[in-house]
């Protein structure tokens, strides 16, 4: 009987994605880590903050995750 082919994560996307509990993608938000000094506070704080990684790109994270 054949074994069924296991995808290999990908370790680039391992690095800069995670699943939560529920099934969401989060990411980390662009502009965040350098030439800082011009960003106002209140737009760094939101920065910092993880992003939900939604609609064609999900399906292609999930899939780079090992998760399709």
């Amino acid at each position: 009987m054949a074994s069924h082919h296991k995808n290999k994560t990908h370790r680039g996307a391992a690095k800069r994605f995670r699943i939560t509990g529920t099934g969401k993608v989060r990411r980390r938000k662009a502009y965040r880590s350098h030439l800082l000094e011009k960003k106002s506070s209140r737009r760094t704080r939101r920065l910092g903050r993880l992003a939900e990684v939604t609609g064609a790109p999900k399906k292609h994270v999930e899939r780079l995750l090992g998760r399709a």
